[in-house]
């Protein structure tokens, strides 16, 4: 008998990586005029918050939405022409392209000492060892595969086109930060801090719109310390903020109409973040953290405060400042936080100049 036979199939599959399918690319090309890490920084950071205010991408660089690749070439002083460069891609934050600029800028300037050439390659940057390694020699054009595409046609926008479009663009950051300083007298610090992202600015100006342009400082001061500091401190979007504009600029409106000082309007702030009244009055009304402002109840106090505490007024009137402090310190407390710090002040250094 023929000895038996047993073939075995196997079937080939092919799978097609969609991934990004139908998801346009940007890419955006600087001619080689940064100076420094710092100054390619400022452009990537400048740049993410441009594309993420038009609404254009998200910007998270960990998961891709947003890299960058880094041209670095050195040159002797003096010289004009720049040396042959390394291309350092893929680069998802901004402390790993400072990181890996600055390496690659060392090990280049190190290799021309060391009398080397630098070669012209594709390099990667590890986060781990902080240090450039090569991905892949280019030695000539012909290595970057150029070639030419009949299949493109020339495109051409008209200026109508480019007009129109402008015309539709929301107000961009750089307009926005100048429009700060010159119409709300708001330092370059703070308006550049306010107009970092859209969301942060909408939130500013929204609450300036209800406490007034005349508080634009306060609000400024409110938004980029005490609501910021809260919501990181719980790990909280903007977004997603238990005080609203509105809420913000009521509690602001009655610090400058002295209904609270400053102090209580921080245990306002927290009673409005704990849901524990719909506005600033309300949480005013109900806890009575109306600020005391009658001067005949300020200069009682103050008078009591005096009476209990010689020590204080002898070392303040032999040139002690701190003492002064104390003094304060006691009235407030007298008050329960309640009275008016400037009346507070003034009715203490009036009565010990007597």
């Amino acid at each position: 008998m023929p000895a038996s036979r047993c073939t075995k199939i196997s079937t080939a599959r092919a799978g097609i990586d969609l991934n990004r399918a139908g998801t346009p690319l940007l890419e955006i090309v600087t001619e080689p005029d940064m100076r420094s890490s710092d100054e390619a920084v400022a452009y990537a950071k400048s740049l993410h918050a441009l594309v993420r205010w038009i609404g254009i991408c998200d910007g998270n660089m960990q998961e891709g939405s947003f890299r960058c690749d880094a041209n670095v070439s050195v040159r002797p002083k003096g010289q004009a022409e720049l040396g042959t460069r390394r291309e350092i891609k893929n680069l998802n934050s901004f402390r790993f392209l400072k990181e890996a600029i600055d390496f690659e800028i060392q090990w280049q300037i190190n290799e021309i000492e060391e009398g080397r050439k630098i070669q012209q390659a594709t390099v990667l940057f590890d986060p781990d060892s902080g240090e450039t390694r090569v991905m892949r020699t280019k030695e000539d054009a012909h290595d970057y595969r150029y070639f030419p595409d009949p299949d493109l046609l020339p495109l051409h926008i008209s200026a109508d086109w480019i007009a129109r479009v402008k015309s539709e663009l929301p107000e961009l950051p750089t307009q926005k930060r100048e429009r700060f300083i010159n119409e709300m007298g708001l330092s370059a610090y703070d308006a550049t801090t306010l107009t970092s992202n859209q969301e942060m600015s909408d939130f500013f100006e929204s609450t300036v719109t209800i406490a007034g342009k005349a508080s634009a400082k306060p609000c400024a001061n409110w938004v980029m310390v005490d609501l910021t500091a809260r919501l990181n401190k719980e790990g909280k979007e903007l977004a997603d903020s238990p005080v609203s504009a509105a809420q913000l600029a009521g509690l602001i409106q009655r610090i400058a109409d002295n209904t609270i000082s400053n102090n209580i309007a921080k245990k306002v702030f927290e009673a409005l973040w704990n849901g524990e009244g719909a506005n600033a009055d309300e949480i005013i009304e109900k806890q009575g953290l109306k600020q005391i402002t009658d001067s005949g109840a300020i200069e009682s106090l103050v008078d009591e405060v005096l009476a209990a505490n010689p020590g204080n007024v002898a070392e303040f009137r032999a040139g002690k400042e701190k003492a002064f402090n104390a003094l304060v310190g006691q009235v407030m407390k007298a008050a329960k936080g309640k009275a008016n710090p400037q009346q507070v002040n003034d009715l203490l250094r009036q009565k010990l100049a007597n």
